[in-house]
């Protein structure tokens, strides 16, 4: 059997190319670190409301936060198993904490990130020269472009889940690449260990390791035994995992925040009750309780409303799409949030080209969920990758390993762009298919030899690496 810790070895054709995208990569990671040093290697008791002074763009920092304090800080449902992958960093970080009696949480997570980024280009690499047969320095042209986009400059520098997902769908569509070329299957222990960690990160990419085991494997991903096992089994394993982790450690902890609420709202209601209660005494020269409480009543609902709509005024609400429904998953779901718009500036725009305006604002905060660009130029580029995407998928319509990228895209536009799971946002998702983008491309270079069409790649990667380096750099220093 194969060391599997194999495919982490560094080739000697891959060496330059990996040496300069470690360098890429950490120089962002510095610049981030460097932006919250102040603040953030100092210990402190509540660590959640620390790291929420990290602001960049939507993405949240509850990575710090559980690298720093354990616990399940995630959306269960939606990241099953995260916490407890970042439990060893978290003990590696309290055994530095006892130290040096400061929180490496960033540097941690630094760490991880390069990680994740680093083998994110490396494995984008390989599908182009060893999947889909591109040249050297087609592969060395895509792989600068992919590392142009405006979102794979800023996935890898933030305390998020999305490069880890990246670097965890990237590899899958490698793996997946390679044994449909030597016509391999994807095996049943396979597909749960991918599926099991890339679940366990982000549970809908889950179903894109089950996309991966359809395509590599055709009718042979319809045999009981593979349905069973590698599909329908680990799926109720970590649906019932994240039911237990909710029942034991949300469950619990959300009884003693309403607890601690409630507590603090009858705290309040019986100061104002003995303050309306003594006003009305000193007025009256008698105590009046049934009328002291009932004013007591009708001050708190009518503080009640205002605080109602103050909050229905604030981004978090006003920008929050209109859902389907109140349902426990129909919630996340959005009808309200203009498509059209949505696809120029938020799907095809931000993710490649950072707006100059409300610079990786929060949506959540601030930031318009849709803004324009200052100059007809951005637009001109952004239809320049989408005709390039476009172009690819034609060149490369009878590739199975292309349809099975695009299966990936797919499934993301339509949780994203129809269901619009997270769409007055998605931008922050796009690392979820930002790789597919130059994968489509390189079947266009793998079909044409025209020189003009490499130059014309080669100015649009440098000009969205100068670009979007120069408005990042601008928001971290």
């Amino acid at each position: 059997m194969k060391n599997p810790f194999y495919i982490f070895r560094i080739k000697r054709e891959e060496r330059w190319q990996a040496l300069a995208a470690l360098l890429y990569i950490i120089l962002w990671n510095v610049l981030v670190i460097n932006k919250y040093a102040n603040i953030f290697f100092p210990l402190n008791r509540n660590y959640r409301n620390l790291f929420l002074k990290f602001h960049i763009s939507g993405y949240d920092p509850l990575s710090y936060v559980v690298i720093s304090r354990w616990f399940t800080e995630y959306n269960i449902y939606r990241h099953p198993l995260l916490a407890f992958f970042m439990y060893i960093p978290n003990q590696i970080d309290q055994g530095l904490m006892a130290l040096t009696g400061t929180n490496w949480a960033t540097i941690i997570m630094a760490v991880i990130l390069t990680f994740c980024a680093f083998y994110s280009f490396i494995f984008l690499y390989r599908i182009f020269r060893e999947v889909i047969g591109l040249t050297f320095g087609d592969s060395c042209l895509l792989l600068l472009l992919f590392g142009s986009f405006g979102f794979v400059m800023v996935v890898m520098s933030v305390p998020d889940h999305f490069c880890l997902s990246m670097f965890m769908l990237i590899l899958t569509l490698y793996v997946a690449g390679k044994k449909m070329k030597a016509k391999h299957p994807f095996t049943i222990w396979q597909t749960v260990l991918f599926f099991i960690v890339t679940a366990g990160i982000s549970l809908n990419n889950g179903i894109k390791v089950f996309l991966a085991n359809l395509f590599t494997n055709g009718k042979r991903f319809w045999r009981p035994a593979n349905l069973l096992l590698a599909v329908i089994l680990p799926s109720a394993l970590i649906w019932g995992f994240a039911r237990w982790e909710w029942w034991h450690y949300q469950l619990p902890h959300q009884i003693v925040v309403k607890k601690f609420k409630k507590r603090a709202a009858e705290k309040e209601r019986t100061k104002l009750f003995m303050q309306v209660r003594d006003t009305m005494a000193e007025a009256n020269g008698k105590a009046d309780s049934l009328k002291a409480m009932a004013y007591v009543n009708k001050l708190m609902a009518k503080e009640k409303h205002a605080k109602q709509v103050r909050d229905s005024k604030k981004a978090v609400f006003a920008h929050a799409g209109k859902p389907m429904g109140k349902g426990e998953f129909e919630q996340w779901t959005d009808i309200s949030t203009p498509r059209g718009w949505s696809f120029v500036e938020n799907i095809f725009g931000e993710p490649i080209q950072l707006h100059q305006d409300y610079l990786l604002g929060d949506v959540l905060v601030k930031r318009p969920v849709i803004v324009h660009y200052r100059w007809i130029w951005n637009y001109i580029a952004e239809g320049l990758v989408l005709l390039l995407f476009l172009a690819g998928i034609w060149y490369g319509r009878r590739s199975r390993f292309l349809w099975l990228a695009m299966s990936f895209f797919g499934f993301d536009m339509v949780i994203h762009f129809i269901l619009g799971f997270g769409l007055n946002e998605v931008y922050i998702m796009s690392p979820h298919w930002l790789m597919v983008l130059p994968i489509a491309m390189a079947y266009v270079l793998l079909h044409k030899s025209q020189r003009w069409l490499r130059y014309g790649t080669t100015i649009l990667a440098i000009y969205l690496l100068i670009y979007n380096s120069w408005l990042y750099i601008s928001y971290l220093i």
